[in-house]
């Protein structure tokens, strides 16, 4: 704090001395910076917190609240983190009813993709759907790049973020086009389309405005189809999409059909009428 950090977290299970919390809690408020209270369930005091570990989770979490209310401090953010999606969700649900102070959601440790990321969005998709939640943390070993995408998929899934949504249907006996390389292509395109900055020369830096760098993302929903047969009906919602034959493939808007076009031009087709849109 003392080197301008512009707030902390305080772990209880780690920092069980009242008398060092106090000072930290003062300093903050010298400093006008907020704190997170972040019970880890790892590091619980269970000599202290007995009975189900959710309830022991929100309790070591209400106690240092009480602390920190006391030195008339309020400028707090909670959270409640274990590994277990079950017993996270639980805590931030009893916590959800006890205070009104924002809350920072996320599923420690939950370890490596696939199963990480599907941790993390059932744990903070069923909680943001419940109304719970003010910030997310994605927790992933792994690149920190991939819990941002990640994080970033999750809230846009739920609709509180917009993006380019692609939607693509399982491959099936009908599908004549290698689908799966069509999808892994758009993918990659799409995602140096998914946000726009403005990038300033060097001598603009020192007074730049810090909204000057804020992404703009672009809201789009393309759909990559395996057949004519369902393709644009079933992708009728989609902005633009495309759905293949044999050795050609179609391009649609909202359902109707635009042009068609070879299937090694699919891609290339397809890019050009999306980044015409946007």
């Amino acid at each position: 704090m003392e080197n301008g950090a512009d707030g902390i977290r305080i772990n209880p299970g780690n920092i069980r001395d009242k008398k060092r919390i106090i000072q930290i809690v003062r300093k903050a408020r010298e400093k006008e910076i907020p704190i997170r209270i972040g019970v880890n369930s790892g590091s619980l005091d269970r000599k202290r917190y007995k009975g189900p570990l959710a309830q022991a989770m929100v309790r070591s979490a209400l106690d240092s609240i009480k602390i920190f209310e006391k030195e008339k401090f309020y400028d707090i953010i909670v959270s409640l983190k274990a590994s277990d999606v079950l017993t996270t969700t639980e805590a931030y649900r009893l916590m959800a009813k006890r205070c009104d102070y924002p809350l920072h959601l996320g599923i420690t440790a939950t370890g490596l993709p696939p199963s990480g990321i599907i941790k993390s969005a059932i744990g903070i998709g069923s909680l943001l759907l419940k109304g719970i939640g003010d910030t997310i943390r994605v927790s992933l070993t792994g690149p920190p790049q991939e819990e941002i995408r990640v994080g970033y998929e999750i809230l846009r899934a739920l609709g509180l973020r917009k993006g380019i949504e692609i939607i693509a249907c399982p491959t099936c006996g009908r599908c004549e086009i290698d689908l799966i390389k069509i999808a892994q292509q758009v993918e990659k395109r799409l995602s140096r389309l998914q946000a726009t900055s403005y990038k300033p020369q060097a001598k603009e830096l020192k007074s730049l405005k810090p909204e000057a760098w804020s992404l703009k993302p672009a809201t789009l929903k393309v759909a990559i189809m395996g057949c004519v047969v369902n393709g644009p009906g079933e992708a009728r919602e989609a902005d633009i999409g495309i759905a293949g034959g044999k050795k050609i493939g179609i391009i649609f808007r909202k359902g109707r059909v635009i042009k068609k076009v070879k299937e090694k031009d699919l891609v290339k087709a397809l890019l050009a009428e999306i980044e015409n849109m946007i």
